[in-house]
C-alpha cells in the first residue's frame, strides 16, 4: 500500500476526514468530515485480483451512504428548529442520531453488513475497518450518548450478537468481525461511565487487533485449520498467535482484561449490575470459543503439509511477533505494579 502513491494519496485523505470529524465544532462540518473518510476509503478496498473486494466496498458504500442521509437528515431537522436546546433533549433525536452512528459504525442490531464486508478485503484494510474506521463514529455518539432503554438494548444485542456470532466461524475475518462487535457493545458501556475510559479500552483494542493482523498477514493465513497446520516448525510464532487471541478475549493474566476491569468496576458503581452481569456471561461465551481454538492448536498433534515447509520466517518477524506479545502478555501487571506504586 505504501509504495502506492494514489493509495498513499486516499490514506492521508481517510486520516484528513477522520481529524475533521473529531476537531469539527458542528454537526455539518463533523457530517462533512464523515463523508470524505468514506470516499476515501471505497479506492482503498478496491483490488482487481480480488473479484470479493469489489462486492465488499459497493455493500460498504451503500450502507455508510444510508447512514449519512440519515445523519444529514437528523442534523438539517435538528437545525430547523427554533428552540435548540429542546431539540437536543428530545430523545427521539438522540436515538436517531445515535442509531444513523451505530450503523456507520457496524454495532448491533445494525451489524447485517459488518462480517459480509469483512470477508472480501485484505487484512490491511480489515484493520483500518475494525479500529480507524471507528473512531469518528465513537466520537460523535459519544457527545450525545446518555443512560437509556435503548442504549442498553444495543450494548445487550452487541455482546450477546458479537459473542454468539463467532461461536461456529472458521474464517479467521469473521471471527474478527464479531470479535469486533462483541468489543463495540463494551466500549459503548464504558462511555456511560466516561471519556477515558472507551478511549482506553479503543487504544487497547487497536493494539491487540493490529498485532494479531500483523501475525496473520506474515503468515498468510484466513482460516482457522491454517493456523493449525502451517505453524508446526516454529512453535514460538504459534504461541504468540493464541496468546494474542486470548488476550483480545479477555483472558485475566493477559493485557486484553485490563479495560473489561475497570469497565466491570465503574458500572457496578453506577449500579448497573443486571448489565454488567449479562456483559460478563456473554464475554465468558467469547472466551470460551478462543480456548477451543487454543486447545486444539496447542494440545494436538497436526501433521504439517511438505508443501507449507517453504514459508520460513525472518528474525525481524519473530522479534515484533515475541515483543508485541510480551507487551500483552505483562501489560496488565505492569499496569498494577505502577499503579500501587504511584
Amino acid at each position: 500500500m505504501l509504495n502506492n502513491p494514489t493509495k498513499l494519496l486516499f490514506l492521508s485523505t481517510l486520516m484528513g476526514g477522520t481529524m475533521i470529524t473529531i476537531s469539527s465544532n458542528s454537526w455539518f462540518s463533523a457530517w462533512m468530515g464523515l463523508e470524505i473518510n468514506l470516499l476515501s476509503f471505497i479506492p482503498l478496498m478496491t483490488n482487481s485480483s480480488n473479484i470479493l473486494s469489489t462486492e465488499a466496498s459497493l455493500k460498504y458504500f451503500l450502507v455508510q451512504a444510508l447512514a449519512s442521509t440519515s445523519l444529514l437528515f437528523s442534523i438539517i431537522l435538528m437545525h430547523l428548529s427554533s428552540d435548540m436546546s429542546i431539540l437536543m433533549n428530545n430523545n427521539l433525536f438522540l436515538t436517531l442520531i445515535s442509531s444513523t452512528l451505530l450503523l456507520k459504525m457496524g454495532a448491533a442490531p445494525f451489524h447485517f453488513w459488518f462480517p459480509g464486508t469483512m470477508e472480501g478485503l485484505n487484512w490491511i484494510n480489515c484493520l483500518i475497518l475494525m479500529t480507524w474506521q471507528k473512531i469518528a463514529p465513537l466520537m460523535l455518539l459519544s457527545y450525545v450518548i446518555k443512560m437509556s432503554m435503548f442504549t442498553a438494548m444495543i450494548i445487550m444485542s452487541s455482546i450477546i450478537i458479537g459473542s454468539l456470532g463467532g461461536l461456529n466461524q472458521t474464517s479467521l475475518r469473521k471471527l474478527m468481525a464479531y470479535s469486533s462487535i462483541n468489543h463495540l457493545g463494551w466500549m459503548i458501556a464504558a462511555m456511560i461511565s466516561g471519556e477515558n475510559l472507551w478511549e482506553l479500552y479503543f487504544f487497547i483494542y487497536s493494539f491487540l487487533s493490529a498485532s494479531l493482523i500483523f501475525l496473520f498477514t506474515s503468515s498468510q493465513i484466513m482460516y482457522m485449520n491454517q493456523g493449525f497446520l502451517m505453524m508446526n516448525k516454529t512453535p514460538m510464532m504459534k504461541f504468540c498467535l493464541f496468546s494474542l487471541l486470548l488476550s483480545l478475549g479477555g483472558l485475566p493474566p493477559f493485557l486484553g482484561f485490563l479495560p473489561k476491569w475497570l469497565i466491570i468496576q465503574s458500572m457496578t458503581e453506577l449500579n448497573m449490575i443486571f448489565i454488567t452481569t449479562m456483559m460478563v456471561i456473554f464475554t465468558l461465551i467469547t472466551l470460551f470459543f478462543y480456548l477451543r481454538l487454543c486447545f486444539s492448536a496447542f494440545l494436538m498433534s497436526y501433521t504439517e503439509l511438505k508443501w507449507i515447509n517453504f514459508m520460513k520466517y525472518n528474525s525481524l518477524t519473530m522479534m515484533t511477533a515475541t515483543t508485541l506479545t510480551m507487551i500483552s502478555t505483562m501489560g496488565l501487571i505492569v499496569c498494577t505494579i505502577l499503579f500501587n506504586v504511584f
